[in-house]
């Protein structure tokens, strides 16, 4: 009797270990988070435009830095499934008047921040 029970407990800890293991059987959804940064808007984006344009074509910031009063950060991350994660960084940066003076957009390939050349 203390055989099987302990056989049985063996077998219960085997299965539970050998579905944790298993990487992609248990569906995990997509999960964006953050500000959706489509393309074209921010091909609209040009230096020169205030704050208000800004907010109106992008939507409010996810971050304004208390230290950085003249920086908008528009971050998205989209996590598919048990792909890694998609992060794409914009950062809207303005002057003393409340214009856009630079904009600078993440490199969705190397991850990492490229200076946007807006005339």
């Amino acid at each position: 009797m203390k055989m099987k029970s302990l056989l049985a407990i063996a077998f219960v800890a085997m299965g539970i270990t050998a579905c944790s293991t298993v990487n992609k059987v248990v569906y995990r959804i997509d999960v964006p988070q953050g500000n959706y940064l489509e393309q074209d808007k921010i091909d609209q984006l040009k230096v020169g435009m205030n704050q208000e344009q800004v907010q109106y074509l992008l939507g409010t910031p996810v971050l304004r830095d208390v230290f950085a009063q003249n920086r908008w950060d528009y971050v998205f991350i989209k996590r598919e499934g048990h792909n890694d994660p998609i992060r794409r960084t914009l950062l809207v940066y303005f002057d003393n008047q409340g214009f856009v003076k630079d904009i600078k957009l993440d490199d969705i390939k190397d991850q990492k921040i490229v200076e946007e050349k807006v005339e």
